[in-house]
């Protein structure tokens, strides 16, 4: 397995696998790597020649008072397990590469990335997409997996990938989840031993909204007021949201349909800020 560092090494190591004929598949992440970054990488080598997992932690993306100086960079870590999983090349570029003296130029989403994370933090919408950008510029996938659980950063990555015209396929993994129901997240690993505890009413609101649609419930206004009520039985510091919207444009919606409404939650447990979602319709995936 290779380690690169630059753009250029990158584009030219991605442009040598594509005239052998060989199909790339990019796995963006910030690094920290859990068994849910894990499970997209093993997703990727399924459905490629050769898996490029990316280590960025972004700045762009994160805002003036978020924990951008402690998000975990375990680099040497994150290089084994990439290479545990079946990546072929990591990309590591430093801020500096990917973001020069004299950069200006920024991808926006207007709908998509207008509400919710966008709404709760300014600019870091901005910061995904021009970084997705970048790396699907520099690593020329035809292949990008990314996980269900960012389901807003799917939505602008769906958008970006549409709306520019790229010739990219992407796969959207489904979330892994502890035994408990909690999604795997790199700040999992902030919280305290009672406020771990307390995390799992996210899931149980999601599963009771869930059975809910299931049951027949077409408000989504009873459903969003029943997450709220679980949710609060965990005492959390904040409720940032909870509410049914449409997987696509990110609009909120008024009425559940059938098929394709998706229920997300935004929850703090102390400094900690946690984000989960779960189909209205019950997956395969989910079963």
């Amino acid at each position: 397995m290779r380690t690169l560092r630059t753009i250029a090494e990158m584009q030219l190591a991605a442009e040598s696998e594509r005239g052998a004929g060989r199909r790339l598949a990019v796995v963006p992440t910030m690094g920290a790597l859990h068994r849910g970054h894990v499970s997209l990488i093993e997703r990727a080598r399924t459905a490629a020649d050769v898996v490029v997992t990316t280590i960025f932690v972004n700045p762009a993306q994160f805002g003036p008072n978020e924990d951008l100086t402690r998000y975990p960079r375990p680099f040497d870590s994150d290089v084994a397990v990439a290479g545990a999983a079946g990546s072929d090349i990591v990309f590591a570029p430093s801020p500096e590469e990917i973001y020069p003296e004299g950069f200006q130029t920024f991808v926006v989403n207007e709908r998509a990335a207008s509400g919710f994370e966008g709404a709760e933090r300014p600019g870091h919408f901005r910061g995904v997409a021009t970084i997705v950008a970048k790396l699907f510029l520099a690593t020329k996938p035809h292949l990008a997996v990314f996980g269900q659980k960012d389901a807003q950063q799917v939505a602008v990555v769906k958008a970006l990938i549409r709306d520019l015209n790229m010739d990219i396929e992407l796969d959207v993994a489904p979330i892994v989840r502890e035994p408990d129901g909690l999604a795997l997240s790199s700040r999992n690993a902030y919280l305290s031993a009672d406020e771990r505890a307390r995390s799992v009413v996210l899931y149980k609101a999601l599963t009771d909204a869930q059975r809910r649609a299931a049951a027949g419930e077409r408000s989504a206004t009873a459903i969003r007021r029943a997450m709220y009520g679980i949710l609060k039985e965990g005492r959390p510091d904040r409720i940032d949201y909870a509410a049914v919207v449409d997987p696509g444009s990110f609009v909120e919606l008024e009425d559940v349909p059938l098929t394709g409404a998706l229920a997300i939650l935004a929850v703090r447990f102390g400094s900690t800020r946690l984000l989960d979602n779960m189909y209205l319709e019950q997956r395969k995936s989910e079963a």
